[in-house]
């Protein structure tokens, strides 16, 4: 993991993990998948490598929506997602990636084109509901742990809520920092963090922190209607993703 490919790719997969994390739909979920392009780095090694800059990405995430989120859904949310964690390192030698990560994907196809179909991207606020919250919330957990995809879930969850743009990137944002500092414990105990490479780590974490902010500003730039198309959008192609990941998995 060296030489001009490798450092140029990591450039490009630190700024995609920043912007990410600063509100930008579509762009977190390019990260792993430009990594894995260095010849001799498979698309796990790349997720292990950038684990710990997303965490670190996620403290510059949190200061910059630190005044937009919404208490009451992180409260639902937050707690859920800690049982679904908690489940996820329990059954990882029981449950089968493969099948879990197809699941998510048509579950986030199915959502993605009730949207579309309806062209209803701008929805009326609604109170965060407790039951749903608690089984999405779980669902969310349980499906970051096991295979990254924590986000289609927690979309389907959100998304109808109605949230202005920068409060549903302001709690994703909290959310997921919260879901991947619990991660990185278990994820330890079971191997799956490459400590080896966090020298590298360092280098990229200006890259991706300076990204966040970034990705801040290109989500109050951008119109109401055109954030909540790309989300939707970017939620049916992550899903579709995850299914031919799934399927190729089985």
């Amino acid at each position: 993991m060296d030489g001009f490919a490798f450092w140029a790719l990591a450039v490009f997969a630190s700024v995609f993990v920043g912007m990410g994390k600063g509100g930008l739909p579509v762009v977190g979920m390019l990260s792993v998948p430009v990594l894995a392009l260095v010849p001799g780095i498979s698309p796990v090694t790349a997720a292990g490598l950038l684990l710990p800059l997303y965490v670190v990405s996620d403290m510059f995430g949190l200061y910059a929506y630190r005044h937009a989120f919404n208490a009451r859904v992180l409260a639902i949310l937050l707690p859920a997602a800690t049982l679904g964690v908690a489940i996820g390192y329990f059954t990882a030698t029981l449950v089968s990636e493969a099948w879990v990560t197809v699941l998510i994907g048509v579950i986030g196809v199915v959502f993605a084109l009730n949207l579309l179909i309806k062209r209803q991207m701008i929805i009326e606020p609604a109170r965060a509901k407790l039951a749903p919250g608690i089984f999405w919330g779980a669902v969310t957990g349980f499906t970051s742990f096991v295979s990254h995809s924590g986000g289609p879930p927690y979309q389907v969850y959100t998304m109808p809520l109605g949230l202005n743009k920068a409060v549903f990137a302001g709690t994703s944002t909290i959310a997921f920092a919260y879901i991947n500092a619990i991660k990185l414990i278990p994820y330890y105990m079971l191997g799956q963090i490459n400590l080896a490479s966090l020298e590298k780590v360092l280098v990229l974490m200006p890259i991706a922190a300076i990204s966040v902010f970034v990705g801040v500003r290109l989500v109050k730039w951008l119109p109401e209607r055109l954030f909540f198309q790309l989300v939707t959008w970017a939620l049916l192609l992550v899903s579709i993703k995850l299914i031919w990941d799934g399927y190729k998995a089985l």
